[in-house]
């Protein structure tokens, strides 16, 4: 009892900190989805989202981008990870350099640099047409694949520095008993790394997903207003036609979204870990 009332009071600050800046917002947030005019409890909102099939289309947007965006920085994240958790300490850092680096620049002037390689006149649209596989008006702004490419590159670093956490503390005469015992590379890899890796791959696919899913200035400068996403969605219902109470509505469904990844997740991850 005593350690317990120990350990509260350590992290009271924080409780209290979380408490303040999250829960009285976010509460507030989910009784004005459910709330009408005068106050009164509805589902109006939330049965206009899951009716309307602009907005549905605009969720499934919104999901189908976010596991595009999660299963790439996979793919990629995972062999970079292990080259950092592997190679030698001088060229762990400058890895870790490069990873990190952009991490310090603000999105917004990622994204306003993306904007120009991607739009008209930009070096990979002029790159394909000197190549012949797209003519001059070419231009890759306000399309999925622009939204794709701005957030891997934003989200990139948040899955490779989780993989790159388990793998690290991998023992790594694990794979030189499977070398030994005849496994190729490959076979190492597939048995061994990969699943003793999957708490580190399964966190950082969910941080991934989540933060592509409540993203809101990449894909909006990138995709426009003719590809809008469910964060975007909820910005322009409260600043531009002023309706609080769907905008929050359309919250209320990202939050839910969010929330019910925690269940697979967590048991995921207890599978994972044994």
């Amino acid at each position: 009892m005593h350690l317990l009332r120990h350990d509260l009071g350590i992290a009271a600050p924080g409780i209290l900190l979380l408490f303040v800046v999250f829960v009285i917002p976010v509460s507030g947030i989910l009784l004005l989805g459910v709330e009408d005019a005068s106050g009164n409890f509805t589902t109006e909102h939330l049965t206009r989202f899951l009716t309307d099939p602009f907005y549905l289309a605009i969720a499934w947007r919104t999901i189908k981008l976010s596991l595009i965006i999660t299963a790439i920085c996979v793919a990629a994240g995972f062999p970079l990870a292990y080259i950092m958790a592997r190679g030698g300490p001088r060229l762990r850092l400058w890895l870790l350099i490069a990873i990190t680096l952009p991490l310090m620049t603000s999105v917004v002037v990622r994204t306003f640099g993306w904007m120009v390689i991607l739009g008209r006149g930009g070096l990979i649209p002029q790159l394909m047409n000197s190549l012949g596989l797209a003519n001059r008006s070419f231009t890759l702004m306000q399309t999925e694949t622009a939204i794709v490419i701005g957030m891997i590159q934003v989200l990139f670093p948040f899955m490779v520095l989780s993989i790159l956490g388990v793998i690290s503390k991998l023992d790594l005469k694990l794979e030189e008993a499977a070398r030994v015992m005849g496994c190729s590379y490959l076979q190492v890899m597939r048995l061994i790394v990969l699943p003793l890796s999957m708490p580190g791959v399964i966190a950082g696919s969910l941080l991934v997903f989540t933060l592509s899913a409540s993203y809101f200035i990449t894909p909006t400068l990138l995709g426009g207003a003719r590809l809008p996403v469910l964060a975007s969605a909820i910005y322009e219902t409260a600043t531009k036609t002023l309706d609080w109470h769907f905008a929050a509505a359309q919250s209320i469904v990202l939050l839910a979204g969010v929330l019910l990844l925690m269940i697979p997740y967590a048991r995921l991850s207890r599978k994972a870990n044994g």
